[in-house]
């Protein structure tokens, strides 16, 4: 397939990439920088210029392709909500751009299921309403894109996708833990959050472009549920700073905004993913990341 490709120079989408590329597919990448482009370009992918906040360019590239991939999402967490709204425009812009052709259309969310005291599943419909419909909305405005003879499927991203140097939204509590000096987790830390290693979220994002039902949900879920209190005592350990239990009233003074997901328990099961489709996450996983090299060199803030 000739695959069209947001996010294309990101921490996910360069190795999806890697992947297109050595099952024998076309990359066309989206690139607004120069720099970009140059990456893009070294690697063997074909070069659309052009902002995941322009929809008419998105439309152009879709159109012009057998089917897409959407990895690209704004990392500027302090306006959230803005690049919620930006998704939705993508994703509209994309499905739009497909519709009645039966290509097919895979789009990137979260863990957006409002499940509590059990491991969400992909039959779990995302909540539109609140800070989980940022990511919710575009989920479901991609499902709803089946009704137009469009092949869409959604892959839901666990909070933490690591690989060496990256963890994923265990940064935050990375970086929180060098500015403190004191690696934390809320409670009693047994709340849990799911990760998978970028490479195997990789290979899923390939098997859902061949593979995926229109209308599917796939998660990407290589750890159902690793505890923040193993996390913090990993981070501890490799940082070599004391570990320890924040009250839940004081989270928000020691995590600042970051305090309600580090208290979040969020599991999520990948069963029907692997069932369905094919896939088996075989990358190593969170902890053992941690402490064997992705923390390795990090200095303490002084």
């Amino acid at each position: 397939m000739r695959v069209f490709l947001t996010g294309a120079t990101g921490f996910i989408g360069s190795i999806v990439v890697e992947e297109l590329r050595a099952a024998g597919h076309r990359v066309v990448g989206l690139a607004r920088s120069d720099a970009a482009a140059q990456t893009l370009a070294s690697r063997g992918v074909d070069v659309q210029r052009g902002d995941v906040a322009d929809p008419a360019r998105l439309a152009e590239a879709a159109r012009a392709s057998d089917g897409v991939i959407h990895c690209a999402f704004g990392h500027d967490f302090s306006k959230y909500v803005e690049m919620g709204e930006a998704d939705l425009r993508a994703v509209s812009a994309l499905a739009d751009a497909l519709a009645g052709t039966g290509k097919p259309l895979i789009v990137t969310s979260g863990m957006t299921a409002g499940t509590y005291g059990r491991a969400s599943t992909e039959a779990d419909p995302a909540q539109t309403e609140g800070m989980l419909g940022v990511r919710g909305r575009p989920e479901q405005l991609a499902l709803d894109a089946s009704r137009m003879n469009v092949r869409s499927a959604v892959v839901r991203l666990p909070p933490s996708v690591h690989d060496v140097g990256q963890q994923g939204i265990v940064s935050m509590l990375v970086a929180t833990a060098q500015q403190t000096h004191v690696s934390a987790y809320v409670g009693d830390g047994l709340n849990r959050w799911p990760a998978v290693h970028r490479r195997d979220a990789a290979h899923l994002f390939r098997l859902a472009l061949e593979r995926a039902e229109p209308g599917e949900r796939l998660h990407a879920v290589g750890e159902e549920g690793v505890t923040l209190r193993s996390i913090a005592e990993a981070i501890g350990a490799k940082l070599g700073v004391p570990t320890r239990s924040v009250d839940p009233a004081a989270s928000a003074d020691h995590f600042g905004w970051f305090a309600a997901m580090a208290s979040s328990d969020m599991p999520a099961s990948s069963a029907a993913t692997q069932r369905r489709i094919g896939w088996r996450p075989t990358q190593p996983g969170l902890l053992n990341g941690l402490m064997d090299n992705y923390l390795a060199g990090a200095p303490l803030t002084t």
